[in-house]
């Protein structure tokens, strides 16, 4: 190597000490080896190094007292705590302060190697990435600050709990912590956990081999599997039923998988992301999830703002969208009048991110010219509070409740474009011509929602 790799190893058994010593000499690494934390912190002040391992029990303290000291004095410095077999707890305590990841005793030497490649990579990978990820639009307070949190995070290899409102990003994020870890040259794996019916959802996430069910006529690897050295983000994890639970829970714990008819168990390397749009401590409170999966997985919480919060980013975000839209259709890209943006930033937003993508595309279906106007928008006139979203619906509008009946507000609004055209389409007695003329659109603008929707028969 061009460039000396230095490691500290912390850690009161001298039999553990010799181990880690050979293991990093044969990696190439120059390796100091102490004994307690008073003289960990001597020569982390005289020293810089690639990596710190650190046991978690020393004579004058303990491994947290580490951790938290090199996040003060060193963040650029991975720390991997190594614990006693078993202590979950703790190896959660640790990742909170700011640890790197943990391993356990007895010491399997093969998942160390991979433990300190991931870290050196981290070091390197934070120096090239030290800017912001460009798939973030939005210059506000909000918006740096959650940037500032996916460039801290995406140096740990801890869990991640995305919370936020349905449309606000939160699978964006999660691919962004992705793209500046040193996971970036491996697969980022989303799994949306309510769209998997329950019956596959093993054979989905762990594999299955042949012959283990009716219809499993090879072996498949699953979903942990083909993320293997990269990252599996559990979208609307509050959907996965709770026999899943305790699956999923131990594969994280024991960072292996059995496959469906399998007798043993497959190591994997994976970091876990997940995210939902439900409150997931109201759902533990009620019992529909698990409090420890839940404990397992909420080590450290990101919340994504709604879009709402963050009304400077609108303009930005419209004009980086409409690019996108008009780019995939192999059209020039319409403007957006002032008015038009003002209007967009007034809005609410209650389907945020999301919603706005597709008021986007809808104005760019029907606009006449290569300038968006206020009316091309087709803004509704009211929307549900934030606070209607998640309170009680007590009292709400028809919108709302109707609302709540479909997955989500695309689904709605496409309920709603199906009855209109449906409806003006029988009263015209399906002419086509006279339809478009009595919505006050153009027949391209009829016939290419027809399509989308379904519902042209030609």
């Amino acid at each position: 190597m061009s460039e000396t790799i230095t490691a500290l190893v912390i850690d009161d058994e001298p039999d553990i000490r010799e181990l880690l010593e050979i293991t990093l000499g044969r990696m190439q690494i120059e390796t100091f080896s102490v004994e307690s934390v008073a003289r960990a912190k001597k020569l982390l002040q005289e020293t810089d190094f690639s990596i710190c391992l650190t046991d978690m029990k020393l004579p004058d303290g303990n491994g947290l007292e580490i951790v938290e000291y090199i996040q003060q004095h060193h963040p650029r410095l991975p720390v991997a705590v190594i614990t006693a077999h078993g202590n979950v707890d703790v190896a959660i305590e640790s990742m909170k302060a700011g640890a790197f990841d943990f391993i356990s005793k007895p010491v399997d030497l093969n998942t160390l190697r991979q433990l300190v490649n991931s870290a050196i990579q981290t070091t390197q990978i934070a120096v090239e990435n030290d800017n912001n990820d460009p798939r973030l639009i939005g210059e506000s307070a909000v918006m740096q600050k959650l940037s500032n949190s996916i460039r801290k995070l995406a140096r740990s290899q801890a869990p991640v709990y995305i919370s936020g409102e349905s449309g606000a990003g939160k699978e964006l994020v999660a691919r962004s912590i992705h793209h500046l870890s040193p996971r970036l040259h491996h697969p980022f794996i989303a799994v949306n956990c309510g769209a998997i019916p329950r019956e596959l959802l093993e054979s989905e996430l762990f594999g299955h081999v042949k012959g283990s069910f009716t219809g499993a006529h090879q072996d498949k690897p699953g979903l942990f599997k083909a993320a293997q050295g990269g990252t599996l983000f559990f979208d609307e994890v509050a959907d996965l039923p709770l026999d899943m639970q305790v699956k999923l829970l131990r594969a994280i714990q024991e960072k292996s998988v059995r496959p469906v008819g399998a007798t043993g168990e497959v190591k994997t390397d994976v970091r876990i992301l997940c995210a939902t749009h439900k409150n997931l401590e109201q759902e533990v409170t009620e019992g529909r999830f698990r409090q420890d999966l839940f404990y397992r997985l909420n080590v450290i919480q990101l919340n994504v703002p709604a879009l709402r919060h963050r009304r400077e980013d609108i303009p930005p975000l419209a004009n980086q969208l409409l690019q996108k839209i008009a780019s995939s259709a192999g059209m020039p890209t319409p403007t957006l009048s002032p008015k038009a943006l003002d209007t967009l930033t007034a809005y609410s937003f209650p389907g945020n991110v999301r919603e706005l993508e597709n008021i986007l595309e809808r104005a760019f279906t029907l606009c006449e010219s290569d300038s968006i106007g206020t009316d091309d928008l087709h803004l509704p006139e009211s929307a549900p509070s934030p606070a209607a979203q998640h309170g009680n619906n007590g009292g709400a509008p028809d919108y709302y409740q109707r609302c709540l009946e479909h997955s989500s507000l695309d689904d709605y609004l496409e309920e709603i474009e199906r009855e209109i055209l449906c409806n003006t389409l029988e009263s015209c007695r399906f002419n086509k011509t006279q339809t478009a003329k009595k919505l006050g659109i153009t027949f391209r603008s009829l016939r290419y929602r027809l399509q989308k929707l379904g519902l042209d028969k030609e």
